[in-house]
């Protein structure tokens, strides 16, 4: 007993050492969810890191990659979200829930369910966690970056269904990581689009959920990072959604590393520059 009790003590006190607190993303039980039916690890958090001082009026909604078969919580999500509370930014991880049809009604929607609620979640509690109003946007990588996307381009959807308006929803800015984007066979992540609406495709999913086709000129500003030489998820899904944006006149920038491949987070060993650097100058001059 006295080992566990010092064992919950010295997890408070490192969580709180890296300024993270861990928020209940639902309080009125799982949207979704096939009645008596036993989650296990599939659970929606929300981690609040809280800088010591907010330097800027932009917070982060950071959504990991994963493949829709589990969540990179770590390196592409706490590691990225103490980095920014570092710098000045609020910063929020979400780990969302995986498509699982013997979990769900609609394994198709569980993940962006949650997303969409811990946007709106982030703007309603804002005040309640000590941040100033201003922009909020999202951040996601790979099929996190699915995710995000998903989240920038269909905000005229709630699919939580509580009435609320596309302002509440829509991202302000979305940074998209060698992203998920398309369902096109030729250049999606197979894994990707078979865990989140397969097995048997049914065209009209892979058109919802191919977000390049999805963009419109309310699409939030966007900023990519992709490597060229990425076999997991081709650049091309970077690509047609940059060109989706640019068609619709909407504010963006494609940030193109040569070497690295797929899943390095925030440090790319094969080259100096950071992403991380150059999108926060791109989103300051927005």
């Amino acid at each position: 007993m006295k080992s566990t009790s010092l064992f919950l003590v010295l997890m408070m006190t490192f969580a709180a050492a890296l300024g993270q607190e861990k928020l209940e993303l639902y309080t009125d039980g799982l949207p979704n969810a096939k009645e008596g039916v036993d989650f296990g690890g599939n659970i929606p958090e929300l981690y609040f890191y809280k800088p010591t001082e907010e330097k800027r009026k932009i917070t982060f909604l950071i959504i990991p990659g994963g493949g829709y078969s589990h969540v990179a919580m770590k390196h592409e999500g706490h590691d990225v979200a103490k980095a920014l509370s570092d710098l000045g930014y609020p910063a929020f991880v979400l780990r969302y829930r995986l498509p699982r049809a013997d979990q769900m009604p609609d394994k198709r929607i569980g993940a962006i369910q949650d997303a969409q609620q811990a946007l709106s979640y982030i703007r309603i509690h804002s005040t309640s966690f000590g941040i100033e109003q201003g922009k909020v946007g999202v951040l996601g990588f790979s099929a996190g970056g699915h995710l995000a996307s998903t989240l920038s381009t269909h905000f005229e959807t709630d699919y939580l269904d509580k009435g609320m308006s596309s302002a509440t929803l829509r991202p302000d800015f979305s940074v998209l990581l060698y992203p998920v984007i398309s369902m096109d066979d030729d250049i999606t992540h197979k894994g990707s689009k078979t865990n989140l609406i397969g097995p048997d495709f049914l065209g009209s999913d892979v058109a919802r959920f191919s977000n390049e086709l999805n963009v419109t000129k309310n699409t939030p500003p966007t900023y990519l990072m992709h490597a060229i030489d990425d076999k997991a998820v081709p650049i091309e899904n970077a690509e047609r959604y940059l060109e989706a944006l640019q068609k619709n006149g909407v504010e963006s920038k494609l940030f193109i590393y040569d070497t690295g491949g797929h899943g390095f987070g925030m440090v790319n060993k094969t080259d100096t520059r950071s992403w991380l650097d150059d999108m926060i100058n791109w989103l300051e001059e927005l």
